[in-house]
Order: structure tokens, then C-alpha cells, then sequence
């Protein structure tokens, strides 16, 4: 019992492991992900991008933000 139990769980987690516990594309493709700037250039353009978005978020927060107020009082 004690030799077979173990040597039992081993044999039916350790044959086949590809066809029970694979998630099929799990993993990302090459286009899906972010592309790290390495070129001068390419990091100005990202620096400028996060820039615009986060003033735009901003932005936004602050108008919803006086309108919350606008309507509180």
C-alpha cells in the first residue's frame, strides 16, 4: 500500500502529460506583445506616447471629477 500508492499517482500524472495539462496557446505570439524601444528615436516616441496618455487620463479624471462635485452639492 504504501509503495503502490505513490508508484500509482507517478504512473497516471507521468504518462501523457502534454495531452491532459497543455493549454493551447497559452503563451503569446510575437505580435501580440509589447516590443521594448531600443533606438533613441523609438524611446522618444514611446516617452511622448505615454505622455499624451496619461495627460488625456487626466484630463478625464479631472472632468469627471468636477462633475461629480457639480452635482454633490
Amino acid at each position: 500500500m504504501y509503495i503502490l500508492f505513490p508508484i500509482g499517482v507517478m504512473y497516471y500524472f507521468g504518462t501523457n502529460l502534454d495531452g491532459r495539462f497543455s493549454v493551447p496557446d497559452f503563451w503569446p505570439k510575437e505580435g501580440q506583445t509589447h516590443r521594448i524601444p531600443y533606438e533613441k528615436d523609438e524611446m522618444l516616441s514611446e516617452i511622448e506616447r505615454l505622455r499624451t496618455r496619461r495627460l488625456a487620463l487626466k484630463a478625464k479624471r479631472l472632468e469627471e471629477e468636477a462633475r461629480s462635485r457639480g452635482t454633490a452639492r
